[in-house]
């Protein structure tokens, strides 16, 4: 079953009782909501009038619920996970840390090759041309030493957006980064999450190594979902335009979708969640020499 994924965007009380989560809504004069903690995926806090109590806390990263807290532009900003995602943890953290450097060159490879591959198949479901990045995917070499992925950006977004005047994509740029920033910060939760759960460190990355960087292997593993977000995103500015320079309610409630997903992976249709816990597996069988390949899905 796929875990559900709350966001709390006005004042509210939150606590725990008999393994559920207990909301009190102070705005509205009504019983209090309630939802079983293991049926949580991820929890979005909105909001610096929410309280949310030690024991409720406690209980979801036993659940290993990813808990994201915003800041005062409603913007994603810190992620709190279990540190006992998985009963191996000690022996899978081994594995990752004794991880050949060809081993992750090729497992970055990959990765490089899956996100070009669907950034293609994205632009080429708009009707785009698509030659240039077919071209740069067959190309991408061990650790992509060649840098193919950046030669793959400057195309994807100049075409992606084309209607956008001068649009770059910028993490402090202007509208539609804003639609973009907010779902990465989703997607890179989830990524997070499955990381944890499938016993890794997500700070130790196969290429990502920002001393500064808590996340550097959910920034690695989310490269290839990122086509996703970005197709989502497209499709709120084709709609709303201008309108969507400001996050509303509702097109956060859109965006908070992305758990939700339909995608294909190795051969099967599943809910992005479900996919990128397969793909950290999988991930861990090549850490622990049992296979050469990690799954991603194809958009």
């Amino acid at each position: 079953m796929i875990k559900r994924t709350l966001y709390f965007g006005n004042p509210a009380y939150l606590k725990t009782d008999n393994l559920q989560l207990v909301a009190e809504l102070k705005k509205e004069e009504q019983e209090a909501h309630s939802i079983p903690i293991e049926d949580i995926g991820i929890i979005i806090l909105d909001h610096p009038q929410i309280t949310i109590t030690s024991g409720l806390m406690s209980r979801l990263l036993e659940k290993n619920v990813g808990l994201v807290t915003c800041d005062g532009t409603h913007h994603p900003v810190g992620l709190m996970l279990n540190l006992e995602g998985h009963t191996l943890q000690s022996q899978k953290h081994q594995a990752q840390v004794e991880a050949s450097q060809p081993l992750k060159k090729q497992c970055w490879q990959q990765t490089i090759m899956a996100k070009i591959d669907n950034q293609a198949r994205l632009l080429k479901s708009l009707g785009l041309e698509t030659n240039y990045l077919t071209t740069l995917r067959d190309k991408v070499k061990s650790g992509d030493s060649d840098n193919c992925e950046a030669k793959a950006a400057v195309y994807y977004w100049k075409h992606l957006f084309s209607e956008v005047p001068d649009f770059r994509r910028e993490r402090y740029g202007p509208p539609p980064n804003n639609l973009l920033n907010y779902g990465y910060a989703i997607l890179r939760a989830l990524v997070a999450r499955a990381l944890v759960g499938s016993g890794l460190l997500p700070s130790l990355g196969i290429f990502h190594r920002n001393q500064y960087n808590a996340y550097c292997l959910a920034d690695d593993i989310m490269e290839p979902y990122r086509p996703y977000v970005d197709r989502l995103a497209y499709q709120i500015w084709q709609r709303e335009g201008e309108k969507a320079s400001f996050l509303e309610p509702g097109l956060k409630k859109e965006l908070l979708s992305i758990p939700a997903t339909d995608t294909r992976i190795d051969g099967k249709k599943s809910p992005l969640m479900t996919a990128v816990s397969r793909t950290t597996a999988s991930l861990v069988r090549c850490f622990e020499g049992e296979s050469r390949k990690i799954l991603y899905p194809e958009l």
